[in-house]
C-alpha cells in the first residue's frame, strides 16, 4: 500500500532539473512545501515559488517501486528517523499529509513553521473548522501574544507545521 515517504533532493537550488520534476514526470504523486519569494531579474521584480526547505520533498509510493528510482538517481535519498532503529525511513501518515496539503493549497494565507519555531505555549485549544474552504480540518488554535489573527496550526508528524488563517466564525472547539 502506498505511503508518503520523506525524501531529500541533494541538487543545488539553481539546478536545471530537480527530483520533484523527475518523479512527477515518472507518474509519482509528489509534494514539496512552496513559498512565494520576490527576486529581481533584469532590473524587474518577479515573484517565484520556491521550496520552503530546499531539499525536502514527499513522495506517495510503495517502497518496492521507489527503491529502484532512489538507487538510479544519486541525488535522491530517503530521510531517516534520527535516534530510531537503524535504517528506519521517515514516513507521514496519509491523513496528516492530506490535511497539510489541503491547508496549504487553500486560498487562505498561511505560514510554515519548522519544529523548533513552534513552542508548546503556541499550541492552543484543539479546534475543527466548520464551513468555508477548510471545512472539516482539525488542528490546534495557534496562540501568539499580540496577534489578532486566528490561525489553525496543522502539524505534519513533527516535521513541519503550517499556520493557516481562519475566520473566527468557522472555529469550533473540540476539547
Amino acid at each position: 500500500m502506498p505511503t508518503w515517504f520523506v525524501m531529500r533532493d541533494l541538487r543545488r537550488a539553481n539546478a536545471k532539473e530537480h527530483a520533484v520534476d523527475i518523479l512527477a514526470a515518472r507518474g509519482y504523486e509528489v509534494f514539496t512545501p512552496l513559498v512565494v519569494r520576490t527576486k529581481t531579474e533584469r532590473g524587474r521584480k518577479v515573484t517565484v515559488k520556491r521550496p520552503f526547505i530546499s531539499d525536502l520533498l514527499f513522495v506517495h509510493a510503495t517502497r518496492t517501486t521507489l527503491d529502484p528510482v532512489v538507487s538510479e538517481l544519486d541525488f535522491l535519498q530517503y530521510r531517516f528517523i534520527r535516534g530510531g532503529r537503524m535504517g528506519e525511513v521517515m514516513q507521514v501518515r496519509e491523513d496528516e499529509m492530506q490535511a497539510f496539503m489541503r491547508a496549504v493549497s487553500s486560498d487562505a494565507p498561511f505560514q510554515y513553521f519548522k519544529p523548533e519555531e513552534v513552542s508548546p505555549a503556541m499550541y492552543g485549544k484543539k479546534i475543527r473548522i466548520v464551513g468555508g474552504t477548510l471545512d472539516g480540518l482539525e488542528g490546534r488554535l495557534m496562540s501568539r501574544r499580540g496577534s489578532k489573527v486566528r490561525r489553525l496550526l496543522v502539524d505534519m508528524g513533527g516535521l513541519l507545521s503550517a499556520g493557516v488563517e481562519v475566520e473566527p466564525e468557522y472555529i469550533q472547539i473540540v476539547e
